[in-house]
């Protein structure tokens, strides 16, 4: 017998159960991407050596979407204000408020600039193979899709190594 013949006859000539049970579970799937977690790759030299060039597949929790409970150090992915509908990983160097120091890609400027209100500034690991905040001014919160938690499959023997940032000690 089938292991799904008890499936088979609950739906059988109940076209409507079959449709509530398959709203309910898009419902589901829709809710667990858009507010839970989803994974993705990530590709490219920008975040080396943090993420492989030929793309790492990260666990991504989108609870931090709209940058809610983001800090300074933390990897996120957003969506790239210059490229509508793509998205990248980069790491959050500063938030509204804090003053962060512009070295552009090419390295022909030092500027210092706070950080808008709403907005904040990201950048690759890898900065002269990045295109990030120095590229393209402070990123709004509301394009921040969620955190980086983690790396898939290679969850267990290469966890995310720690932020290279540190808070400053009080003087």
């Amino acid at each position: 017998m089938s292991p799904f013949a008890g499936f088979s006859r609950a739906f059988h000539g109940h076209p409507g159960r079959w449709a509530l049970g398959t709203a309910k579970s898009l419902a589901f799937c829709h809710v667990v991407w858009n507010y839970g977690f989803s994974v993705g790759p990530a590709s490219g030299p920008s975040m080396l050596p943090t993420f492989s060039v030929d793309g790492d597949w990260l666990l991504v929790s989108k609870r931090f979407r709209n940058g809610r409970g983001v800090r300074v150090g933390d990897l996120v992915v957003y969506r790239i204000p210059v490229e509508p509908g793509d998205e990248a990983v980069k790491r959050v160097m500063g938030m509204p408020g804090d003053y962060v120091l512009v070295n552009s890609p090419e390295g022909t400027s030092d500027l210092m600039i706070q950080v808008p209100q709403g907005h904040c500034f990201l950048v690759g690991d890898n900065l002269p193979a990045s295109r990030d905040s120095r590229t393209f001014g402070p990123v709004p919160l509301a394009l921040v899709r969620g955190k980086v938690i983690g790396k898939t499959w290679e969850w267990m023997e290469n966890p995310l190594p720690a932020s290279p940032l540190a808070a400053a000690e009080p003087a």
